[in-house]
């Protein structure tokens, strides 16, 4: 990837590291970083999570599955706070997500991530057993792929498996129809809890934009 090809969002870690993440000039929806995916990258290093005084860790040795993952930017978080990550998004977009994830190895010391191709509706079998945790961020905007979003989420939950999805609410176009199809198809199998701001990042959260988690519903 040639150096004027990309230009490079930096993400400040609580512990004062920060993720270089290179985007691109040219491209479709994967090639930037989506503010969704920034909030949703702080929300992993919160207390619901992380808490460093008493030493708790939910995300070490854990097994995070990102699906859409763009620039990588939410799994190289994961990473970097020791979860084993598997980030996927289309092939066109191994490049990118390669690339971070090379430039930010040095930050990845307990955690481990690899990049992989996943077309949503298609085999998924080298993605289980069960993932801990599914990251999604900014996973909801083309018709078309509703369906085959929640069909897969459907095949890659297993009972104790946590989605985390965070979206960025659009009023224009064809947003909300979207949105809207996706919960309803989505909570026809699932149960959803909003995530309220005062327990998201203090500096990273938008009214507008919604962390959701999601499990199988009982």
């Amino acid at each position: 990837m040639a150096e004027q090809e990309y230009f490079v969002r930096n993400v400040e870690r609580n512990d004062g590291s920060i993720l270089k993440i290179k985007q691109c000039y040219k491209g479709d929806v994967g090639c930037v970083v989506w503010d969704a995916a920034i909030v949703l990258s702080k929300y992993l290093e919160t207390k619901t999570f992380v808490d460093p005084g008493s030493g708790v860790n939910m995300w070490a040795n854990r097994n995070v599955l990102e699906l859409g993952a763009g620039t990588g930017v939410v799994g190289l978080m994961a990473a970097c706070l020791g979860a084993q990550v598997t980030v996927t998004d289309l092939e066109d977009l191994q490049t990118l997500l390669e690339v971070n994830i090379e430039d930010n190895r040095a930050l990845i010391s307990s955690g481990s991530i690899t990049a992989k191709v996943l077309k949503w509706g298609e085999n998924l079998s080298k993605f289980l057993p069960y993932p801990h945790f599914i990251l999604m961020a900014d996973c909801i905007y083309y018709e078309q792929s509703v369906k085959p979003l929640v069909e897969t989420l459907k095949r890659l939950v297993g009972p104790e498996t946590c989605i985390i999805c965070c979206y960025e609410q659009r009023t224009e176009g064809l947003n909300p129809k979207v949105e809207k199809q996706f919960f309803e198809l989505l909570l026809q199998g699932f149960q959803a809890e909003e995530i309220p701001l005062d327990k998201q990042d203090p500096e990273y959260n938008s009214p507008d934009i919604r962390i959701l988690h999601i499990r199988k519903a009982v």
